[in-house]
């Protein structure tokens, strides 16, 4: 199940989210969406206040832009005119539906347990050959930020073999030093994966 106080934060905090953030797209969209065909229909879990699926839909792609809390979706809808809906992680329910699945900077407030079915989930929802991207802020164990919210946290050992055990190939990584929204500075890691 969704962690229920990384959620509420999510709900209280969208105006922020709106105002304080950039109206550029996550530096890593357009290279990836270069690997797509045109048209493509993207999914978008975790969307936010809506910038990346904004840019999606500005290049021509068929974006189904989704997150878990209403007041999210509201902002999105509101700032950036993209249609998104309410949806859950655990709720991703799809089979052979989309060409790709995004997932910046969302996946990693799924807790550990509950990470591998995600993954099966949306590995599901590609169609055959389908891409996947998603960012996860690296450490040693699941825990809290200094904001409340659940992060999984994981090394880079545990989330590359995550990947290959939900029956991705892992295509592409990346790794940075970044700062989130609680001002911590930590290890990310980018991973580009296909549904073989």
């Amino acid at each position: 199940m969704p962690d229920e106080a990384t959620l509420a934060y999510y709900q209280r905090a969208a105006p922020r989210y709106t105002l304080s953030f950039g109206c550029a797209p996550s530096r890593h969209l357009d290279a990836f969406l270069d690997l797509l065909e045109p048209g493509a229909g993207v999914l978008e879990v975790g969307c936010g206040a809506g910038r990346d699926a904004a840019r999606m839909v500005e290049r021509g792609f068929s974006v189904d832009a989704t997150d878990g809390t209403p007041a999210m979706v509201g902002k999105a809808k509101e700032r950036f005119g993209v249609q998104a809906r309410v949806m859950r992680f655990d709720q991703l329910d799809a089979r052979n539906a989309y060409d790709a699945v995004w997932a910046h900077a969302s996946l990693l407030h799924v807790a550990r347990s509950e990470l591998p079915g995600v993954l099966d989930a949306i590995r599901r929802a590609l169609n055959p050959g389908g891409w996947h991207y998603a960012s996860y802020k690296l450490g040693d164990g699941e825990g809290r930020c200094l904001l409340g919210r659940l992060h999984n946290f994981p090394d880079q050992d545990w989330i590359l073999a995550a990947y290959r055990e939900a029956g991705f190939a892992i295509e592409n990584t990346e790794m940075w030093e970044g700062s989130g929204a609680d001002g911590t500075v930590r290890d990310w890691i980018a991973i580009t994966a296909r549904k073989p």
